[in-house]
């Protein structure tokens, strides 16, 4: 996968020793800052049920449904979470509601979690590794596709960038923008013209350069009678008959502000192109960041990044673990617990 070229970042670096409770610096207190909107969404509920119940009943397990579909967690999940908390509580083995959000919390980390078995295969030795960005417009494919070529010109990789979106010329625009600050190769078409050729083109140049990665850009509506998923799949064919391999990796752009309609477009563009890893951009401006888990359980795919705010540094590699813990740190359950 993609994120494997940055595994030994801090914030994916799976031998570094993690603290139960991540101090609020550096990457985590951007990412705390970031999921604000989320976890205070969340806390507001689970403090509501504290205040209101002084014990596990149903009452309590309806609530406490519907502050997790509040946030997007989704139906089959909630729901499951729910019936495994029913049947705990009834075996006397959960007594609290701190120990409740604490099961939560353990619940939702497992789930957003892939074992090595579950992983796509390595591409992180790849050379050229060739990455297909999709998504609809307006999710922020050519930001994504920007922060991450700046990220591997960082890390010493050689990057071309691909204008495959030829219907808005203000993409194209928009990312040569990016290849210039990023200091990577740029090719693009006229508008209107064929993404095939744009991409058949690139992979050629990328090739002959020597170039260790490429990203394509596309569109994520067309302005003629193509349909969009044909024509990702005709851009798909025209890489791998190129270079053998490629795409190997096809990277799904998610506005998170969506919620729902999130999961619903990386259900559609799985099933139509598949999907090896997902980007959730704007969740620094979401109460529903919940919608990650969502889509790790529905469509079992991996989030690979996400964007927590407009900087640079602001798409970072997934990590599970501080994920969660930025959604519940802080809570007055956390603090209840500690002080029984």
């Amino acid at each position: 996968m993609l994120i494997d070229l940055f595994v030994d970042d801090s914030s994916t670096n799976k031998d570094q020793p993690q603290a139960e409770k991540p101090e609020k610096t550096g990457l985590f207190k951007k990412l705390f800052s970031g999921l604000k909107k989320t976890r205070q969404n969340l806390n507001n509920g689970f403090n509501r049920l504290v205040g209101a119940h002084a014990k596990l009943d149903d009452s309590f397990m309806d609530e406490l449904e519907e502050v997790l579909l509040s946030a997007d967690v989704g139906l089959d999940l909630t729901t499951r979470i729910i019936e495994n908390l029913r049947a705990d509580v009834k075996a006397n083995l959960l007594k609290t509601v701190p120990e409740v959000i604490e099961f939560i919390k353990k619940e939702l980390e497992k789930t957003v979690t892939f074992d090595e078995e579950e992983k796509q295969p390595s591409t992180k030795n790849s050379k050229p590794l060739v990455v297909l960005v999709i998504g609809v417009n307006g999710a922020g494919k050519t930001t994504t596709i920007g922060k991450l070529s700046f990220k591997l010109k960082k890390r010493g990789k050689s990057v071309l960038l691909a204008a495959g979106d030829t219907f808005r010329a203000a993409a194209a625009d928009q990312l040569e923008t990016w290849a210039e600050r990023s200091e990577a190769d740029f090719i693009r078409s006229n508008s209107g013209s064929d993404p095939s050729a744009v991409v058949f083109d690139a992979v050629k140049l990328t090739v002959s350069r020597g170039h260790d990665v490429m990203i394509a850009d596309t569109a994520g509506r067309l302005h003629s009678k193509v349909n969009l998923m044909e024509e990702l799949k005709k851009i798909k064919r025209i890489m791998s008959r190129e270079l053998p391999g490629a795409p190997h990796e096809t990277l799904l752009v998610l506005d998170s502000t969506t919620g729902q309609n999130a999961v619903s477009q990386a259900k559609i563009f799985n099933e139509s192109i598949g999907v090896t890893g997902i980007v959730l951009t704007k969740l620094d401006g979401t109460a529903k960041g919940g919608v990650v888990i969502n889509i790790v359980d529905t469509l079992k795919l991996p989030v690979q990044f996400i964007g927590i705010g407009e900087k640079i540094d602001d798409l970072r590699p997934f990590n599970p673990k501080e994920f969660v813990a930025a959604i519940f740190e802080g809570t007055t359950l956390t603090e209840t617990k500690e002080s029984e």
